[in-house]
């Protein structure tokens, strides 16, 4: 249950329609995503658990760092978690260079540090100092750049109904999230009401589901989200606050 209450996360694209001679034109632009802070509130049964924290700041040499963390304190349990991604984007593809995530509180702690060599096949293992050589797809995403690129995906093509994306995970395996266009709904949050497009990701050999919502008012911030498994629902997270550039975004 604490891993399900810690899963908030969220996915690279892969066309399965073509798009006719002007909206390629359109989606052929690159895609420019501010720097955003965005706070949730986390629950479980509807009592709220914890914080959330997504956050985008550009860095040096043209990159990009995508980071998340939680703090979340339910019953008899505490738990921390930060993910850092760095990554390139070229022509609207979000390129993983470096993955950081580390784990403390009640259990054991944990920490998983990777360092990606695309364009080589190579992955290295900082931690325990190992390289691997992995055949990438070339929309190859680790467990966090995929909810960036899925945000890009959604900006340059907001009608897309399918999505695939292959996500290496901490232990150099590749599997792909898929998800599916689920509807539209305006929505209710700790930070107003939005109107959002709904993604759904079933994973049926775990009995379990996730439900994404984007609101295309703020670029395609991922606004909402709730899992459950096995019918029972595991968490939730809700917007609370958001800034952009630095600059608070009111309703």
């Amino acid at each position: 249950m604490l891993k399900a209450l810690c899963y908030f996360c969220l996915s690279t694209l892969t066309f399965t329609q073509l798009a006719s001679a002007s909206e390629h034109e359109q989606n052929s632009a690159n895609i420019v995503v501010k720097p955003f802070s965005a706070e949730y509130t986390i629950l479980h049964k509807s009592s709220v658990v914890g914080t959330g924290v997504r956050e985008l700041k550009n860095i040096d040499n043209g990159l990009i760092e995508y980071s998340y963390q939680t703090d979340i304190e339910w019953l008899i349990f505490s738990d921390s978690r930060k993910e850092t991604s760095t990554v390139a984007l070229k022509n609207n593809q979000v390129i993983p260079t470096q993955y950081h995530y580390e784990r403390s509180g009640t259990g054991r702690d944990k920490e998983y540090q990777w360092r990606y060599d695309t364009e080589n096949n190579k992955a290295f293992d900082m931690i325990k100092e190992r390289e691997k050589t992995i055949d990438f797809p070339i929309n190859i995403q680790d467990k966090l750049s995929y909810h960036l690129q899925n945000r890009i995906n959604l900006l340059k093509n907001p009608t897309q109904k399918h999505f695939v994306y292959p996500v290496i995970s901490t232990s150099g395996k590749i599997k792909n999230y898929v998800y599916q266009y689920d509807g539209e709904e305006d929505i209710m949050l700790p930070y107003g009401l939005v109107k959002t497009i709904k993604l759904k990701r079933e994973v049926v050999e775990k009995n379990r589901i996730t439900y994404a919502w984007f609101a295309p008012e703020l670029d395609y911030l991922m606004v909402k989200l709730y899992q459950a498994k096995s019918g029972v629902e595991q968490f939730e997270a809700q917007l609370s606050k958001v800034s952009i550039d630095g600059q608070p975004v009111t309703k």
